[in-house]
């Protein structure tokens, strides 16, 4: 005669099923780890890694719509037929500060052969970024993106909470490349200057 579960009993072996899957999730998922160490870092970074689409793998356009701290509309159709780098960040996050001049450093040597460079804030209030911007001197804009509506659109390959993240969209505005975490600038630039190479 088999003996029936108490409600109890049945709880608490589902509940220790979920944590040891969550455990075992968390193993292995770096930004897991990160989000559950509860270190007050109030970031999660990303591990560096730097992912390349070859141009036959690429998925369809992004498509995105945002305001920029300025109040200017810019969506995926205003950047169309240029290399677009975006750059995920917001002022508190330390990576973000790290890499700032150097990103700055690639706009202005870039931007001339047609690659246009937006930040993505995903944080701060005007005061905030503009402070952050007069400090690190960068002279390209950012959307004020609180609201997530940029970040929504680009889940498929921004982490929500992974920051900074970047990314090279091509000419046809399809992701070409990413960075989670830090960008190195040497780095950066072989892959927006591949993507400018790259014809339409």
């Amino acid at each position: 005669m088999t003996t029936p579960f108490s409600r109890r009993a049945l709880l608490a072996a589902s509940g220790a099923a979920i944590v040891a899957a969550l455990a075992a999730c968390t193993s292995k998922d770096p930004l897991a780890q990160q989000a559950s160490a509860g270190d007050n870092k109030n970031y999660i970074a990303g591990d560096g890694s730097v992912t390349e689409y070859a141009a036959t793998d690429r998925k369809q356009p992004v498509q995105f719509s945002g305001t920029l701290f300025d109040g200017t509309v810019v969506n995926s159709a205003a950047v169309a037929g240029r290399v677009t780098v975006l750059n995920f960040w917001y002022a508190a996050c330390a990576p973000c500060r790290l890499e700032a001049p150097d990103l700055e450093a690639l706009h202005q040597e870039l931007a001339p052969q047609g690659a246009t460079f937006y930040g993505v804030n995903i944080r701060d209030e005007a005061a905030t970024a503009d402070a952050f911007n007069r400090n690190f001197g960068l002279s390209y804009p950012s959307f004020q993106d609180k609201d997530g509506g940029v970040l929504l659109s680009l889940t498929d390959y921004v982490p929500p909470a992974a920051v900074p993240t970047t990314l090279v969209l091509d000419k046809q505005g399809r992701v070409s490349s990413r960075i989670l975490g830090v960008a190195e600038k040497g780095t950066l630039k072989s892959l927006i200057t591949a993507a400018l190479a790259e014809n339409p």
